[in-house]
């Protein structure tokens, strides 16, 4: 399969860099770390974009390994792009944080 284009939405990007921020807060270098694994993931959606849980309407959860996030993303087949809507705590309610 060809690989899909990665498309971060605002919202998303706003997620990672506050929860990349509060790793390293937490403990020096575990920002990059944690940004490190959420690039592995959205790299393996981009080979293998339908390996995801659908959960949400057209909306899939991909689980970053060693953090308790997921990347909310959705799949647009026609134009071979995989776009990113949120990083997210498996905490948080995704209904009240990113859908509009």
């Amino acid at each position: 399969m060809k690989n899909f284009k990665l498309v971060i939405k605002s919202n998303a990007q706003l997620d990672l860099k506050e929860n990349i921020n509060w790793y390293n807060q937490q403990k020096k270098g575990l920002g990059k770390t944690f940004y490190a694994y959420v690039k592995k993931k959205a790299k393996q959606l981009q080979n293998y974009p339908y390996s995801a849980e659908n959960r949400y309407l057209d909306i899939r959860t991909a689980v970053i390994e060693k953090f308790p996030y997921m990347l909310h993303y959705i799949v647009d087949y026609n134009n071979k792009t995989i776009i990113i809507l949120a990083v997210l705590h498996t905490s948080k309610n995704p209904d009240t944080h990113y859908i509009k």
